[in-house]
This record gives structure tokens, C-alpha cells and sequence, in this order.
């Protein structure tokens, strides 16, 4: 059965993403070190066009779970760092260039109606305007037998995690503590979510916990 799996890298002290995030730092300051343990694997490097990169169980993991995903789903800001009209957006067609790294239908939540973005490879965007449950089942229904991959970033997180949408949780727990900016598991409210871990993977750099989201 198709799962919605949330993958996402945060610091040791609960943050995705570093203060004041602009089109020039996406993840806010220091927010690059997050993610700084998946830059020098192979399967990241590959999938980003570069050569060489580490082979490891992390590497394994990382995959791993690009093998599992048949659709992912993301937020406007993930995808461009807009907000408003794409008219406006300076980087209306993403960061990722002609070639993005997914290979799998991508839903972009949006509150700005956009025609459909095909890309090279078999990655192609469709922007939702019409909310976390529309996205979920068009995600759900273009993967297939295969899992959707909620990308991120933190906002979209929570709205899926608070509409009780999210299967599983897959976190990327790096050691480090960044201090202030954009926190994962902030403005869930009072229902929050049970979790139940299933499986952890460590290394020097980083910790992988999967939980399952108890019903």
C-alpha cells in the first residue's frame, strides 16, 4: 500500500531550515550545514548529474528511499523560495535547472494557479492550489504501488502532519545545533501525532530514525 512518508534532515535542536532565508540562502543562515552529511554520496551526486561520492549505509538509505518513491511532494517556498504571483518569482522554474533531481511526478502546494512544468527526465510539476488533501491524492495516485516522498519544506510539513495525511516519519537527525530558525514540529496543535520508531541507522555524521505515524 502506498505510504506518505516525511523525509526530511533537522538540526539535533529540532530547525530544517536557518534565519532570515532568502533566494541567496535558501536555508537561511548556517542553514547549509544541515545537509552538508548527503552532499559527497553517491546516489546524491548522481542524481544531481556529478561523478564519485562515498558509498556507505548512508548512502544505502538515501537510495533506498529515492527507489521507494513514486511521486513527492513539496511547498512553493522548496521549490522556487517565492510566495507570490509567478509572474514575479525570479526563480520561477526552481533551483534545480532543465534536469531536476526526482525522476517522479513532483505536486508543488501553491496558492498561485500554474499550467503543469515538464523538466528533462521523467520529472514533471504540478502546482496544487487547492490544498494538503488535493495534493495527497494526486501524489498518491501518480506513484502508484510506490511511496510519495513529502519533501518539505517545514510549513507543509505540519499541514500535512496536522490533517493526519502523514504514514510514516523519516528523520535525517544531524549533530548540530543551529539555535534559531525555521523549526519542523512547531504550530501542530493539541492533536499531536503518535509516533512509533522502527528503525535507526547511525553514523559519525548523521542519524536516520524512521517512526511510524500509530493510528
Amino acid at each position: 500500500m502506498t505510504k506518505l512518508v516525511l523525509d526530511i534532515t533537522t538540526t539535533l535542536d529540532g530547525f530544517v531550515a536557518g534565519p532570515n532565508q532568502t533566494l541567496e540562502q535558501p536555508l537561511g543562515a548556517g542553514g547549509e550545514r544541515i545537509h552538508e552529511w548527503v552532499y559527497g554520496l553517491v546516489s546524491w551526486r548522481e542524481s544531481h548529474g556529478l561523478a564519485g561520492g562515498e558509498s556507505n549505509p548512508d548512502d544505502e538509505m538515501v537510495a533506498a528511499s529515492r527507489a521507494e518513491a513514486g511521486a513527492v511532494l513539496m511547498g512553493r517556498r522548496m521549490f522556487s523560495g517565492g510566495a507570490g504571483p509567478w509572474t514575479d518569482d525570479a526563480n520561477a522554474n526552481g533551483w534545480w535547472g532543465d534536469d531536476p533531481p526526482y525522476d517522479v511526478p513532483v505536486f508543488v502546494l501553491t496558492h498561485h494557479e500554474r499550467e503543469p512544468l515538464a523538466m528533462q527526465g521523467k520529472t514533471a510539476f504540478t502546482f496544487v492550489t487547492d490544498g494538503v488533501e488535493s495534493g495527497c491524492a494526486q501524489a498518491r495516485a501518480a506513484a502508484g504501488e510506490r511511496d510519495v516522498l513529502l519533501a518539505g519544506g517545514a510549513n507543509v510539513a505540519q499541514q500535512f502532519l496536522r490533517a493526519g495525511l502523514v504514514d510514516e516519519v523519516q528523520l535525517h537527525i544531524a549533530p548540530l545545533l543551529l539555535g534559531d530558525g525555521v523549526r519542523l514540529f512547531d504550530g501542530l496543535g493539541d492533536d499531536l501525532p503518535t509516533l512509533e520508531a522502527t528503525r535507526v541507522i547511525e553514523s559519525p555524521t548523521i542519524t536516520h530514525i524512521r517512526y511510524r505515524v500509530v493510528r
